[in-house]
């Protein structure tokens, strides 16, 4: 049996940011696995370039990246809708057909007025929590729904 790979659409308010650097994350750790994708509810209309900067750091250039609008996405199918700021959780409309919800939730590094260093700072803190929370979440995430599908149809 030939497995589809899982669709995730990981969602935020502006999408300049988190959203932007989780796409990246789990598509160059899970990608094998996944396809994904990010929208904001209210998109930014950027890429943050902070965001750009610490990713390219540890080797993950999300450059070309676009912020998006959630409703470009309204008619996709997708087995995880995960949001990752609690307005974004909020705000998430019903999503139509069977999908899961789930909500990782990490502050805004671009919210830091602060002088430019502790803001990539910030940024950094966000990327390496992500990369070290949300990952392992999404692996096991992905082994309980082949274990599901497995067990929904035997081979």
């Amino acid at each position: 049996m030939v497995r589809r790979k899982r669709r995730i659409l990981v969602l935020c308010t502006g999408n300049a940011a988190r959203s932007q650097m989780a796409e990246g994350l789990i598509r160059t750790a899970l990608g094998d696995q996944v396809e994904v994708f990010s929208a904001g509810t209210r998109p930014a209309g950027y890429v943050h370039p902070m965001a750009i900067q610490v990713m390219r750091e540890i080797g993950i250039d999300i450059s070309g990246h676009r912020s998006k609008s959630l409703t470009e996405f309204l008619h996709e199918p997708f087995d995880l809708i995960l949001t990752v700021c609690d307005a974004a959780a909020e705000e998430c409309p019903i999503w139509p057909g069977p999908v899961k919800r789930m909500h990782v939730g990490y502050p805004d590094p671009g919210r830091w007025a602060q002088d430019e260093e502790r803001q990539l700072e910030e940024f950094r803190r966000v990327r390496d929590q992500m990369r070290a929370e949300l990952l392992p979440i999404l692996q096991r995430w992905i082994q309980h729904s082949k274990d599901h599908e497995i067990a929904q149809h035997p081979a």
